[in-house]
């Protein structure tokens, strides 16, 4: 059985520069960043990154 994207566990992460990407919750999270919330669908991930990551340059350049 072919497991759908939608199907497929998925949680946003963040790194100490504020930018976020999605990461598989089945797989050990990479060196440097944090989960920022549970488990999620893939689709319901990038819909919270398009809602909280709202300035796309790493902190250190915000000022």
């Amino acid at each position: 059985m072919t497991v759908t994207t939608a199907e497929t566990g998925y949680v946003v992460v963040v790194n100490d520069e504020e930018q976020y990407s999605i990461w598989r919750s089945d797989h050990e999270l990479p060196a440097g960043w944090q989960a920022d919330g549970p488990a999620r669908s893939k689709d319901e991930c990038l819909d919270h990154i398009e809602t909280v990551w709202t300035d796309m340059r790493p902190r250190r350049v915000r000022g």
